[in-house]
């Protein structure tokens, strides 16, 4: 049965000792302006022998090391996806704004008015706080 997601080995023959030499990286099966991009998939393999693709668990950045575009003051009816939208272009970057402001439950965000929300870019990306 597939899955549909890359499990990130590769096809390239190996040299016998668990290790592809000039071996070329799966492609992700996310694109890059998800926030799963880039991050690994592992697969469990039950006692019964069947296996379960999982993603491999993805480390928040520093928020501190987060290049800040602009800040934003809360108002009632504000929601993370309109934001993200308003500010970084794709209502799916809400993550983005995620990163930037921890919480636990990402509703935490717009649930105070007058919260100031950081609007950042994102992790990697050169400005003024993370070079």
């Amino acid at each position: 049965m597939s899955t549909g997601m890359s499990t990130g080995m590769s096809t390239a023959m190996s040299t016998g000792n668990g290790h592809t030499p000039d071996a070329i990286p799966a492609p992700s099966a996310y694109p890059r302006s998800s926030r799963y991009h880039g991050i690994p998939v592992a697969v469990h393999t039950e006692a019964d022998g069947r296996q379960t693709p999982y993603l491999r668990r993805r480390l928040l950045p520093d928020p501190a090391r987060l290049s800040t575009l602009t800040e934003h003051t809360v108002s009632v009816g504000d929601r993370a996806d309109l934001l993200a939208y308003r500010y970084l272009g794709s209502a799916d970057q809400w993550w983005q704004i995620a990163d930037a402001n921890p919480v636990v439950d990402p509703g935490e965000l717009t649930r105070t008015p007058g919260r100031r929300l950081k609007i950042a870019l994102p992790a990697g990306v050169p400005g003024a706080a993370n070079g």
